[in-house]
């Protein structure tokens, strides 16, 4: 069987493509660095990350980009020899407007190296290319209407691209305008026993998420819709395990199978989807009457389902701790809106660690210096150990679990007037930074100390061991729902990513303090602790 999600952890509106017998899938990356992360399978059962296409500030420049911005929605495709990445750059959301400037990259080698960018449009999100067989090729969007009492997702567009003089030519159609779900996006288009199919995203990327489908014999339309739309769904049904259904990539398999890949999201209290919004797989069937449906019947995902025909294919586990000895981060590690480059980080300067010079506050949508990797499991335990010797309170470093700059939980050390050298947990809830004194212990004199984060669900309890002392607790388990896509941040606005496990240093300063991490342990833990659920009480 195979078992959903295939991509755990924050890994959102997934594009297949099949090349031969290697299946691959882009998915969304939002403001973290680097862009459109790529996996690679070829049994659609197990999955490995093999690339990611913008790894470079000529390709992606996100600095300032506010949260939940940056690269939305890619479409990964192939023609004669050649990968095609379509994505949106997102530089504004809030209020009535959205600057949403698309882009295309392309390379030989799904590894790369990658083009520089070739722009092409910003009058919507989520584009798309489709490779006709007649040799043209044709880009859609969704249009972004700003203007009040009227439809914000007003329709798909479709234009054509010349790859000769590459850029979109002739005049922009839209299509199709959607269905009474409407939140109309995420267009893809396959074209199947002399029909055109068209499918979309709709009912908006929260609980209601759906993905449709209409038809047509030619590309331009007019487009017939399934009269059993939405073709997948969770929405009506509190049961299922896999919430927010929706946002399909349909892929053939050299064996005539079909699947779809879909967006999902698993709530750990029937609401908060603290790992964000992960990929999952179905198996499709066409009906007589040529729609496509998922096998089995029904339109709720399905949370296993037959393997395909296809040659088991696993891949050697990832370890579970990095102990940074080597020149570069691997594929796990990511970085907020920006590369890292030497001026903040190192992996040379001391042997067998990780240097990071402190920069701007958690606040900041410019220069953070923290590298994360994505929560995959429910419960999850983290571990590292570091040595800092801060200066002065504007001086921090230590363990974070980061949502985004609204919302996350910071077991850090820094220094007090006094304590001395300190230890404590802190907070930002929501927008509203929160310090917990009870937590704060004193660690003056100590050279190196261990930091650790046991997360079961919607809970987290930090512990720390000090040199080579045992460990201890710190604090009280706190809970963590806010770190979600529901919580909503301090505008109350629906938000895009996941929950982040990482390390960090701040040096409000500006004389850039260093920390060295000698590790970094990540794994999914089996028994759920037994944690004091009594809250700390926070100073504002």
């Amino acid at each position: 069987m195979i078992t959903n999600p295939i991509l755990s952890g924050f890994h959102p509106d997934p594009s297949i493509i099949r090349v031969g017998e290697d299946y691959y899938i882009a998915t969304s990356t939002f403001e973290w660095y680097p862009g459109v992360r790529i996996h690679h399978s070829r049994d659609l059962k197990n999955w490995r990350i093999v690339s990611h296409a913008l790894t470079r500030p000529s390709q992606l420049h996100m600095a300032g980009n506010p949260d939940s911005c940056g690269v939305w929605a890619p479409c990964l495709s192939y023609d004669k020899g050649i990968f095609y990445l379509i994505f949106t750059d997102v530089k504004s959301r809030l209020g009535a407007f959205k600057d949403t400037h698309n882009y295309m990259v392309t390379a030989t080698n799904i590894e790369g190296p990658w083009s520089d960018p070739i722009y092409l449009n910003s009058s919507g999100f989520d584009p798309s290319l489709f490779h006709d067989d007649d040799g043209r090729k044709w880009l859609l969007n969704m249009l972004w209407d700003h203007r009040a009492g009227r439809n914000h997702f007003a329709g798909i567009l479709l234009q054509e691209f010349c790859t000769e003089r590459q850029m979109l030519i002739g005049k922009a159609k839209n299509i199709f305008q959607g269905t009474e779900l409407k939140y109309t996006e995420g267009p893809h288009l396959y074209k199947h026993n002399g029909y055109y199919y068209l499918l979309t995203a709709e009912g908006g990327t929260w609980h209601t998420h759906a993905a449709t489908m209409a038809r047509s014999r030619s590309i331009e339309g007019p487009y017939e819709v399934d009269p059993c739309n939405p073709i997948l769904t969770s929405s009506g049904d509190d049961s299922l395990i896999l919430k927010k259904a929706g946002h399909g990539s349909l892929v053939e398999t050299q064996n005539g199978e079909w699947a779809m890949v879909h967006l999902t999201g698993r709530p750990v209290n029937n609401v908060n989807c603290i790992l964000g919004r992960e990929t999952a797989i179905q198996r499709m069937e066409w009906t007589e009457d040529h729609w496509l449906r998922i096998a089995g019947g029904g339109n709720a995902p399905k949370l296993t389902i037959d393997e395909f025909e296809l040659p088991h294919y696993p891949f050697p586990s990832v370890p579970a701790i990095d102990y940074f000895d080597k020149k570069e981060l691997d594929h796990r590690w990511n970085t907020l809106r920006m590369p890292p480059d030497s001026s903040w980080l190192s992996l040379t300067e001391k042997a067998g660690s990780l240097r990071i010079y402190g920069r701007e506050s958690l606040s900041s949508t410019f220069s953070q210096s923290m590298v994360a990797q994505r929560q995959q499991t429910m419960n999850a335990e983290v571990e590292t150990e570091l040595e800092f010797d801060p200066d002065h309170f504007q001086q921090m470093a230590g363990l974070i679990l980061y949502y985004d700059t609204s919302d996350y939980v910071y077991l850090r050390i820094t220094r007090d007037e006094n304590l001395g050298k300190c230890l404590g947990i802190v907070r930002s809830f929501q927008g509203n930074w929160e310090e917990f004194p009870e937590s704060e212990i004193s660690i003056e004199g100590t050279q190196r100390c261990k930091l650790k984060a046991n997360i079961n669900n919607n809970l987290v309890l930090f512990s720390y061991a000090l040199d080579d002392g045992e460990w201890n607790t710190i604090g009280k388990a706190m809970d963590i729902s806010h770190l979600s896509d529901e919580a909503g941040g301090k505008n109350n606005f629906i938000r895009f990513t996941g929950n982040f496990l990482g390390l960090c240093v701040q040096d409000l300063s500006g004389m850039k303090k260093y920390a060295d991490f000698d590790y970094f342990r990540c794994e999914a833990i089996e028994v759920q602790l037994h944690m004091d659920t009594t809250p700390l009480k926070a100073s504002k």
